[in-house]
């Protein structure tokens, strides 16, 4: 399967800015985040009271190709930071996946930076495939415990793929969907059998 944006998971976390330092008489465009926090289960999908949820396992990242991942806005338009050039840093630490970026080289850069620093832009959404996964059936919660690849790093203004949105919704409702037609099709047999006077044990 290619992939392509409709195939890749988003999720939104925090995004700030960082005070404007410099001795050269330059201004500092710098921002930092996290693009996932370890262990903490996130509500993706709520269908009929039923939550479904996500976490992050600790070695979730180990392996997971990051060689060329750009920052840009609303996961579209030029990036204004990249690892490739070291604009973009990623760093696994004990909490989760660090993001800090220098937006001072370009414009749309610098402009971004005064919007996150005046309160404009405070999220960021992270765009990523899986690798491996479980899922406790019982408890609606499915682990991620290997990415295969992180795409962009992307400063949002409006965050539709925030933990609690519908939009998030690519695993869970799937999920969902599946859970809610096998208790249909359960249904359905057992009313046909009451129906037919066949009881559970005859069958």
């Amino acid at each position: 399967m290619a992939i392509t944006p409709e195939t890749r998971d988003y999720r939104t976390f925090e995004v700030r800015a960082l005070p404007q330092e410099g001795g050269d008489g330059q201004k500092q465009c710098r921002v930092e985040g996290y693009a996932a926090v370890f262990d903490e289960e996130t509500v993706l999908y709520e269908y009929d009271g039923i939550q479904y949820k996500e976490v992050i396992d600790r070695n979730a990242f180990s392996g997971a190709e990051m060689r060329d991942v750009v920052m840009n806005f609303n996961h579209g338009g030029k990036p204004v930071a990249r690892t490739k050039n070291g604009t973009l840093s990623l760093t696994v630490d004990t909490k989760g996946l660090h993001i800090a970026a220098d937006l001072g080289g370009t414009e749309e850069g610098r402009r971004l930076y005064e919007e996150i620093r005046g309160g404009y832009i405070d999220r960021m959404s992270f765009a990523f495939t899986v690798n491996k996964q479980e899922y406790d059936r019982a408890k609606r919660l499915r682990r991620i415990t290997g990415f295969r690849r992180i795409f962009d790093v992307a400063a949002v203004d409006i965050p539709a793929y925030d933990g609690t949105s519908i939009a998030a919704r690519s695993w869970a409702a799937a999920e969902a969907a599946h859970e809610h037609a096998e208790a249909d099709k359960r249904r359905k047999l057992a009313l046909k059998l009451k129906i037919n006077g066949i009881t559970k044990e005859e069958t």
